[in-house]
C-alpha cells in the first residue's frame, strides 16, 4: 500500500489551486478550476490523510488549496449561490474541518455562505419538498444530490443551528428510500422527476431507467456520512437514525450480490457481463469506503471487511498502474454521467457506456483515498 501514498503525494506535488491535475473535466475544457464538488471530494480525502497520519504536508496542502478560494469576508472565488446547484454545496464540508484545525474565521463565514444556498434551493412539490438537483433540472431528485447536499446541511445544523432542520433532512432521505429503491433487487434508480415531465423518465413512476454505480455510491456515502454526523445523544431522532441505518444495511447487502469476483462493481450495477459494461473505479472505491466506515462506526460487523478489502485489491490490481516515467496512475474512472441537459442524456444503457473513461480524476481518486484511509484505520485498530 506504500504505492498508494506515492501515488497521492505525486498528484499533490503536481497540483495547484488553479490547475489540480485531478480535475479532468476542467483540463479537458481548458479552464481554471473554481469552487466545485470534484475538488471538494479530493480535499476532503486529503484532510482524512492528515487526520490519520498527522503529516503536516496534508493539512498544509488542503489549507492552502481552500484558503486560495476563500476571501476574508467569507465569499468564495467562482461560487454563486444563485446558480442553485446542489453539487456546489459538497466542497463546503471541507470548511468545517479546516475551521476546526486552523481557526480561520473566514472558513466559518464561508460555511455560512454555502448554507445560504441551502436556504434558497428550489424544491419539488412532493411531500418531502426535496431539493431540485440544480435550478436547470426542475423537480428532479438525483441520488448524487443527496451526497452533495445533505451531509453538509446536517453538519451545519448540528454545529450552528441547534438541529432545527433535521426533520427536513430526514424527510428528503425518506422520500428517496420509499420512491427510488427498486423493490426487485434492492438497488436504487439514478434519478426521479417528481413532475414526470422529463423526456428520460418513466411517465408513471418518474424514475430513470438504470442503477448507475457512482450514483448509488454517492447515496451510500450520504447515508453513512449523515449517520456519522447526526447528534442523537438525547435519542430524539432514534426512529430517523434507524431508518437511515436500515436503508444503508439493505443497500449494502443488495450491492454485495452484484460484487464481481474481481472485487469491483460494474458501471451499470445489475448488468454485469453485458456488452461494453465495465468494472468502474469510483463507485467501487466508494463502496469500499462505506463498508469500512460503517464497520468503524458500529453499523456493520467485521464480516463485511473482506468485501471492502477485495474491492480495494481489485482496483489496485486492475487499474493502479506504473507509467514509463515511474509515476502511477489510476484508471477505470467514469468522467461524468447525468440525465437531460444540453447533451440530451437519456439515461439508457448505451448512454452510460458512452461517457469517457479517464485516469486520475478526483471523482475516483478521492473515494479511493478515503477507502485507503478507512482500511488503514481498520487494520490499525
Amino acid at each position: 500500500m506504500d504505492a498508494v501514498v506515492k501515488y497521492i503525494d505525486g498528484l499533490l506535488e503536481k497540483s495547484t489551486p488553479d490547475a489540480p491535475v485531478w480535475n479532468i473535466e476542467k483540463i479537458k475544457q481548458g479552464l481554471k478550476s473554481k469552487w466545485n464538488y470534484i475538488d471538494g471530494c479530493m480535499i476532503k480525502a486529503v484532510l482524512q490523510m492528515y487526520d490519520l497520519t498527522k503529516d503536516e504536508k496534508y493539512l498544509k496542502f488542503a489549507d492552502d488549496f481552500i484558503d486560495y478560494r476563500v476571501f476574508e469576508d467569507g465569499t468564495i472565488d467562482g461560487y454563486s449561490i444563485g446558480e442553485k446547484n446542489i453539487d456546489n454545496v459538497n466542497a463546503g464540508k471541507t470548511l468545517f474541518e479546516l475551521y476546526d484545525l486552523t481557526g480561520k474565521e473566514k472558513y466559518k463565514k464561508a460555511a455560512d455562505l454555502v448554507y445560504s444556498q441551502i436556504e434558497i434551493m428550489p424544491r419539488c412539490q412532493n411531500e418531502a419538498r426535496s431539493f431540485w438537483h440544480k435550478d436547470i433540472y426542475p423537480n428532479q431528485v438525483w441520488l448524487d444530490g443527496l451526497y452533495m447536499g445533505l451531509p453538509f446541511y446536517l453538519e451545519y445544523e448540528t454545529r450552528y443551528n441547534d438541529r432545527k432542520n433535521y426533520s427536513d433532512i430526514f424527510g428528503q432521505f425518506k422520500f428517496v428510500i420509499e420512491n427510488m429503491r427498486n423493490p426487485i433487487n434492492g438497488l436504487y434508480f439514478h434519478a426521479m422527476d417528481t413532475s414526470r415531465e422529463a423526456f428520460w423518465c418513466d411517465k408513471v413512476t418518474g424514475l430513470s431507467q438504470h442503477s448507475w454505480l457512482r450514483a448509488i455510491g454517492w447515496y451510500t456515502m450520504a447515508l453513512i456520512d449523515t449517520l456519522d454526523q447526526v447528534d442523537n445523544k438525547d435519542h430524539k431522532y432514534d426512529a430517523e437514525c434507524k431508518m437511515l441505518e436500515d436503508a444503508f444495511k439493505d443497500l449494502v447487502d443488495s450491492m454485495l450480490k452484484y460484487q464481481d469476483e474481481s472485487g469491483m462493481w460494474y458501471q451499470v450495477v445489475n448488468y454485469g457481463g453485458m456488452d461494453k459494461n465495465y468494472l468502474e473505479t469510483s463507485g467501487s472505491s466508494i463502496m469500499a469506503y462505506a463498508l469500512l466506515k460503517a464497520i468503524r462506526l458500529g453499523y456493520l460487523s467485521d464480516d463485511y471487511a473482506q468485501y471492502a478489502k477485495k474491492a480495494i485489491d481489485g482496483i489496485c490490481e486492475r487499474y493502479l498502474k506504473t507509467n514509463e516515467d515511474g509515476s502511477l496512475s489510476l484508471g477505470g474512472i467514469c468522467l461524468v454521467a447525468g440525465l437531460g441537459g444540453n447533451g440530451r442524456r437519456p439515461g439508457t444503457y448505451d448512454y452510460y457506456m458512452s461517457e469517457p473513461i479517464v485516469e486520475d480524476d478526483a471523482k475516483g481518486v478521492g473515494p479511493f483515498l478515503l477507502a485507503y484511509t478507512e482500511l488503514l484505520r481498520y487494520e490499525n485498530k
